[in-house]
């Protein structure tokens, strides 16, 4: 009896032992399992915090403007009227991505433009000049955003083709009086131009040299205004913004040169001007028009001046 009970008793200390490892196997297993449980759910959560980076990364401008969900409000603009065409390509590819933001913009003259921008009337000014040193002073602050080039545009009956600087200007001051002068028909010249304080005017005589002495058959106030003139009568010439050019009037070459996007940029065409935005120094942007400016002067405004007539910056 004293054997059997012996044995009993060690076959029963085997299998609580057994019992033991067999506990300890499954408490090890289970940590194990949640310890990768929890890796994996860390995994997850970097992984998603990384996805919500990039997505608002990729919701942000190329200027550091915030995303586009948290723009909105509006933004008042005007002036030149040169540079109506491109304005509004810019503004509308801005608005179709920020639709929160609505861009205006009333074609008053770069005179206006420039005072707007000065006496706060308007968030950001549009001049189709550079800014004078006296307008400077004022504390007034210019971007470029395009080029643009004066055309020289006579009626399309006109034969003349090509003119010099110099022939330019003595037209303008009434020095040559017949267009025969020049290579053209028998006919009296007549120059119609735009209206003063306008930064096409400005240019164009500031270019040619003919400030203050320029012999106006009529002053108008717009360049679609000038180019029906010049259209409507035969022995008219004007200046008018390349990028509003159509097929109603004819450009003429200055000194053999057309005036294009390549001529500009490269400054061999010499009636040449710049589109400019106009702020005050000091006075910070709303967030809506900082990105606009922005916008407007990135990598991805490109095209959009190109196909509106202007030229872009390199």
């Amino acid at each position: 009896m004293t054997m059997k009970l012996k044995k009993i008793a060690a076959l029963l200390t085997v299998c609580a032992m057994g019992a033991s490892l067999a506990a300890c196997g499954s408490d090890s297993a289970s940590t194990t399992a949640a310890s990768n449980n929890t890796t994996k759910t860390t995994a997850g959560s970097t992984t998603t915090a990384g996805a919500e980076e990039e997505e608002t990364e990729a919701k942000t401008t190329e200027g550091g403007a915030a995303p586009a969900e948290d723009l909105s409000g509006s933004v008042a603009t005007g002036g030149s009227t040169s540079v109506e065409q491109v304005i509004g390509a810019l503004s509308e590819a801005f608005m179709e991505e920020y639709t929160d933001v609505d861009i205006t913009y009333d074609p008053t003259g770069s005179g206006a433009g420039i005072t707007g921008a000065e006496d706060g009337t308007l968030d950001i000014g549009l001049s189709s000049r550079a800014l004078k040193d006296e307008e400077k002073e004022k504390g007034l602050v210019e971007t470029t955003f395009a080029l643009d080039g004066i055309a020289i545009v006579v009626n399309s009956e006109n034969t003349v083709e090509d003119l010099s600087l110099e022939q330019i200007k003595q037209l303008a001051t009434g020095e040559i009086t017949n267009w025969s002068e020049v290579g053209g028909p028998d006919l009296p010249v007549v120059l119609i131009g735009r209206e003063a304080g306008s930064g096409t005017r400005d240019g164009f005589e500031s270019i040619v040299d003919v400030e203050d002495a320029c012999v106006y058959e009529q002053e108008l106030t717009s360049t679609g205004a000038v180019m029906a003139a010049v259209a409507s009568n035969p022995n008219a010439f004007g200046y008018v913004s390349l990028s509003a050019v159509d097929e109603t009037v004819k450009p003429v070459t200055v000194d053999g040169v057309a005036a294009s996007e390549e001529t500009v940029q490269d400054g061999s065409y010499q009636i040449q001007r710049p589109f400019v935005f106009v702020t005050k120094e000091g006075e910070e942007l709303s967030p809506q028009a900082q990105a606009f400016v922005d916008f407007a002067t990135g990598d991805a405004a490109k095209e959009l001046i190109i196909n509106a007539g202007a030229v872009p910056l390199e």
